[in-house]
């Protein structure tokens, strides 16, 4: 009798510690299912081993801080862009020298003589766009874009104007003299080719261009403005190149 009453005794202070754990639980808000759940969990999980509460059903999904960027960037397109942010300047002269270079080789396919391929003045271009066009096209279009922040109409039509009278003649200009130098021609021969085939180069320019630049302008943003306006020249380039090839003018 002793004994059953010692263990009588034993399960009422059980009962009693559990009712009171519930109530508890009850006073702080809980639901009476909540409330058995935590005191069960509290039963056979100790709490000095919090992270067995993970596997516990019903028990909240761990938190994890690794995250997956979905959204990163892959392929080609991706690693040019990146390319565009870490070194803005020579990505953009590589594109525009491997654009010009394929630009004179369709060139010279379309406008092929006799005399054959001539791989040297494709080189005279790549390294034209490499060293000359592709780093002052970097500089001229952040320097509109700071000049000039806004994409309404008006300020389109401003930068259009600029670079029709401003980077258009002075990038022509440098361009006939370049390559009529590495041809081997004098000053003077320079200043007759240019007198000759500067001006028809800028009106038929003045018909290619405003397209293209109202586009690269309007909607395309600035650090792809280069490539943007690098595209259009492959089918200018080729006019250009051609231009370049013609003969020296005869000063005598």
């Amino acid at each position: 009798m002793g004994s059953s009453g010692n263990t009588l005794k034993s399960l009422g202070r059980r009962c009693l510690l559990r009712l009171s754990s519930d109530c508890h639980s009850l006073l702080h808000g809980k639901s009476f299912g909540e409330a058995t759940l935590t005191s069960q969990r509290r039963r056979l999980y100790p709490l000095s081993s919090p992270r067995k509460l993970a596997g516990f059903k019903g028990a909240p999904p761990p938190r994890s801080f690794s995250t997956s960027s979905s959204s990163s960037k892959v392929g080609f397109l991706g690693w040019y862009l990146a390319k565009l942010d870490s070194k803005p300047l020579i990505t953009k002269a590589v594109t525009t020298s491997i654009i010009f270079a394929a630009a004179d080789f369709t060139s010279q396919m379309i406008t092929s003589e006799s005399s054959g391929y001539d791989s040297i003045r494709t080189l005279r271009m790549a390294a034209y766009g490499l060293l000359l066009l592709g780093p002052s096209q970097h500089l001229w279009f952040n320097l509109l874009s700071k000049a000039l922040p806004k994409r309404d109409m008006l300020t389109t039509f401003k930068k259009m104007f600029m670079g029709q009278a401003v980077y258009g003649p002075a990038s022509t200009t440098v361009f006939f003299s370049y390559n009529a130098a590495l041809q081997g021609e004098s000053g003077e021969e320079i200043v007759a080719r240019l007198k000759r085939d500067l001006l028809p180069t800028l009106i038929n320019g003045a018909m290619f261009w405003p397209l293209c630049d109202f586009v690269t302008y309007k909607f395309v943003p600035v650090h792809l403005q280069p490539l943007m306006n690098s595209t259009c020249a492959y089918i200018w380039t080729i006019y250009l190149t051609y231009m370049a090839s013609l003969k020296k003018v005869s000063i005598n």
